[in-house]
């Protein structure tokens, strides 16, 4: 799928893929075993970018300058990953996550496209669970189950609120309704479904928040991501900073939503996650176990682990130098080796998030580092009642879940 370049045009581009045999190169760390393997895809549109998003997403086209070039990005997908094929070649992916932007601006015809494409060229779980993101803003009937009968297997709702005030504060495309609509079709569409809440919005109260849970639970859904909004560097928030809760009030409204879920049978399993048992998101908990993930897509980053070194890579970010880029062969705008000293810390990162903890054999496998690069910060923990040990596992107290920054900031020595 490769298409000849003028040299001169290579600047433009990304970094051309390097061999095999760079990754498998004498290095300081001894890994054991490869994590599993995921897959992170990302289509970047969306109807608007909304004022408190950092992701890399961008405002569709207008129609008459010909929308969302759906076909040659997905031309691009497929040539991006089998650019990436030797990186990852032999092992097997247990999930995939469509992530954006909106990937719902997608056509299911596109969808099944896009899954066929990876089923031809990856080995797959045959239960591999397939998430994609979908906004109620772009909900049409029936458009649920045709992309539940293209393959993807959960879906996770955009919904943010299903109150009309936060969801124009957020400058959101969908009202109340079409939210309440859209969960309805997912609900009877895919037996595993999410949805993404988010708390401490502007003016809003305990009460509000109240509402607005009550509302989600109502539709029993088998899993919830609930946010704080925060205000990220780059956004129009950032510029135009809202008011919003004070930090006590967040605090309150957090309680609030651990009660609630509880008490409609969700367990806590991660720092912003709840969950029915045995709908727990795969996809997330790999990257939170520091599990591998190869992205593609605009700005899709990975993580991959080889048997002496973690590498992490970043595609190029623009859209239409992305398509060229990656028709091309050269899609990649950094690979790079995580630091031995920084490896610690990125783990502790993603695994202190989890409830349940991580195994201290995990921590070894996964980073290939002995025990004592974090004895010292692990002691610390202990002493400050932050973390449980026992029975080789490392969990965090409810102390060092409230403190969570704190805790991880531990853990950011030298290794």
């Amino acid at each position: 799928m490769n298409i000849p370049i003028n040299p001169a045009e290579t600047a433009a581009l990304g970094q051309p893929p390097k061999d095999v045999q760079h990754y498998m190169r004498a290095g300081t760390l001894g890994l054991p075993a490869l994590p599993p393997l995921s897959l992170y895809i990302h289509l970047p549109w969306c109807l608007k970018k909304c004022p408190y998003c950092d992701f890399n997403s961008h405002e569709q086209r207008s129609q008459a300058d010909g929308g969302v070039p759906e076909q040659r990005y997905i031309d691009a997908l497929m040539a991006d990953l089998e650019a990436s094929l030797p990186l990852i070649w032999g092992r097997t992916v247990h999930s995939v996550f469509i992530g954006g932007g909106t990937p719902s601006l997608f056509s299911p015809d596109s969808i099944d496209r896009l899954i066929s494409g990876l089923r031809a060229r990856l080995r797959m779980e045959p239960d591999c669970e397939i998430t994609m993101e979908a906004n109620p803003g772009t909900f049409e009937k029936e458009r649920f189950r045709a992309y539940r009968h293209a393959g993807v297997t959960r879906l996770s709702i955009g919904v943010q609120s299903f109150d009309d005030r936060f969801l124009q504060a957020l400058g959101r495309v969908h009202d109340g309704a079409q939210a309440r609509a859209a969960v309805q079709e997912a609900a009877e569409a895919f037996e595993t479904f999410n949805l993404d809440i988010m708390y401490a919005l502007p003016g809003q109260t305990e009460a509000d928040l109240v509402r607005d849970l009550e509302t989600a639970l109502g539709f029993h859904p088998p899993h919830i991501s609930i946010y704080h909004l925060t205000i990220e560097p780059n956004t129009y928030f950032a510029k135009f900073p809202p008011v919003v809760p004070e930090e006590d009030t967040a605090y309150d409204m957090l309680d609030r939503i651990t009660a609630m879920t509880g008490a409609a049978g969700m367990q806590r399993y991660e720092i912003s996650a709840y969950a029915r048992e045995g709908h727990q998101c795969f996809h997330n908990t790999n990257y939170w176990q520091f599990g591998d993930y190869l992205g593609i897509g605009a700005g899709a980053h990975g993580k991959l682990s080889f048997a002496h070194r973690v590498v992490r890579q970043v595609k190029l970010r623009d859209p239409q130098r992305y398509m060229d880029a990656a028709l091309a062969g050269r899609a990649l705008a950094s690979d790079e080796d995580v630091r031995r000293k920084d490896l610690p810390f990125e783990y502790m990162l993603n695994a202190l998030r989890l409830r349940g903890g991580f195994a201290i054999q995990d921590y070894l496998d996964r980073t290939g580092l002995p025990i004592s690069t974090i004895s010292a910060a692990l002691d610390e923990a202990e002493r400050k009642g932050l973390v449980l040990r026992q029975h080789g596992r490392v969990t965090p107290t409810e102390r060092g879940f409230d403190f969570l920054s704190d805790l991880q900031a531990l853990f950011l020595g030298d290794a």
